[in-house]
């Protein structure tokens, strides 16, 4: 049992919140105005977008995808994709084959996998990024399937504008997976042709794409003018504070991704991505050439950093609990009522976890 403010999908209450670690669900949320309210009790964080942690990263395959889950749950994700990133055929299987086992069944200490992040190698070779161009490629069927049955693909990225792709967006979602355009140099009108296949949102939107000017609005102008969903990096270096603003008032469900590297949480210093090398430096990660490549956000920065630019913590939360497990159809989490997962991040006054739960499972949160 846990007492605090609790925040439930009706709004806050001061209470407690019980919930069954065996089963791992939450079985009952009841207001106590006596309890003690110094501690904020949110659903834990979700994240779609994260390729690594703790010096290790997801395209190592084997075991990486559980030490970037425990290096995550730390920081109160409870739930995550693991992402992969545009590389040799191999080097896709191999991690594919690496996170399956974790996805099945989640390792002690873990936030849950649900499910993989296919970001590349589907993308445009003009908004590559970080991602090698040696080994973009046009995506079919035959390959997507022949991934999604090493682990199960959860989300694709995908520039919609190249050949063949448009027409790949209706069969990807009748396998259960949520397209976003990304890496694209398509136009607006590439942008909401992708919407009316089936298109579902847009990765790290403003990176990797076409942006908004007022006769070519671009990619970001047709997620702004018509996306109920997109990720955005709030890490305050990705995407300048007022185009976040701008996009939060355009975009009902706009949430918050880490596109962690394996430079989270670790000192200055070079570190891997995917077959790149990549360099940690004030906060930021980046390519030899300066181009910045992923993040070392974590989800309990994000949240911070979204309450800075003015968000009330409650719409803070739902951008990194309720609308991306929303947006999975993950019903059973990313929000505290009664038969939903245990996934619980209790936080202090300065919004610092002091205590997590997956699963029901107290993390420890000290582990290094």
């Amino acid at each position: 049992m846990l007492t605090g403010r609790i925040l439930t999908p009706a709004g806050w209450i001061n209470g407690r919140i019980t919930f069954d670690q065996q089963s791992g669900r939450i079985l009952d949320i009841s207001e106590d105005q006596g309890a003690d309210h110094t501690l904020t009790i949110l659903p834990g964080f979700v994240d779609l977008h994260v390729h690594g942690a703790a010096g290790v990263d997801i395209m190592q395959g084997g075991d990486a995808g559980v030490t970037v889950a425990r290096a995550h749950a730390r920081h109160g994700t409870t739930a995550m994709l693991g992402t992969t990133m545009t590389a040799t055929d191999n080097s896709i299987r191999r991690a594919l084959r690496g996170l399956a086992p974790g996805v099945a069944q989640r390792p002690a200490g873990a936030a849950r996998m649900l499910g993989v992040h296919l970001e590349g190698p589907f993308l445009s070779i003009h908004r590559l990024g970080a991602q090698p161009a040696d080994a973009i490629a046009v995506g079919s069927m035959d390959l997507v399937n022949s991934y999604h049955e090493l682990a199960p693909i959860r989300v694709m990225t995908l520039a919609t504008e190249v050949n063949g792709h448009l027409a790949l967006i209706p069969e990807l979602n009748a396998l259960g997976i949520r397209v976003q355009v990304g890496h694209s140099n398509g136009s607006y009108e590439d942008g909401v042709a992708a919407l009316e296949a089936g298109a579902a949102g847009f990765t790290h939107l403003f990176n990797g794409m076409t942006g908004l000017n007022h006769y070519k609005p671009g990619i970001v102008g047709a997620a702004l003018a018509h996306a109920e969903y997109a990720e955005i990096i709030p890490d305050l270096q990705h995407v300048q504070p007022g185009a976040i603003r701008a996009a939060l008032r355009a975009i009902p469900r706009l949430y918050g991704v880490t596109d962690a590297t394996s430079a989270t949480g670790m000192p200055d210093g070079e570190y891997g991505l995917g077959s790149q090398r990549v360099y940690k430096c004030l906060g930021c990660v980046r390519l030899a050439t300066g181009s910045l490549a992923g993040s070392v956000l974590t989800m309990d920065q994000a949240l911070r950093n979204f309450v800075g630019l003015g968000l009330e913590l409650a719409d803070a939360s739902n951008r990194l609990s309720l609308y991306p497990a929303d947006y999975l159809g993950e019903t059973e989490r990313g929000r505290l009522a009664p038969g939903a997962w245990a996934d619980i991040v209790v936080l202090n006054a300065e919004l610092q976890p002091v205590a997590v739960f997956v699963e029901g499972e107290a993390i420890d949160l000290t582990t290094n």
